[in-house]
């Protein structure tokens, strides 16, 4: 087996954008899904006669935290990748080794 090292000289910005959209869209979700039950045993706990109120936070936690996660992740890796193109021009890129076999070539 043999090694071999490569440079990243540069990320697509686009791409970066929408990894980091979906990474944080999954992450919302788990958390919009925490607040969602803390939300319906909140209303129960104290006593609110009407469950509908816990029901529609906790339902609006699920589709909206996911979407502003998402939103700001596409932004942010947007400019993670702008930046990380900056440097890498002035100063070179990230240096990984990858091991692999002849056939993979």
């Amino acid at each position: 087996m043999a090694s071999r090292k490569v440079m990243i000289k540069k990320l697509d910005i686009l791409s970066v954008g929408k990894i980091q959209a979906l990474v944080l869209a999954v992450l919302g979700l788990i958390i919009g899904v925490f607040i969602a039950l803390m939300s319906l045993s909140m209303g129960t706990a104290m006593g609110n006669n009407s469950p509908m109120a816990g029901l529609v936070g906790g339902i609006g936690a699920i589709i909206f935290i996911p979407l502003f996660y998402a939103v700001i992740g596409f932004i942010g890796g947007i400019i993670t990748a702008v930046v990380y193109n900056l440097a890498a021009s002035a100063i070179g890129g990230i240096e990984m080794e990858f091991d692999y076999t002849n056939d993979q070539l």
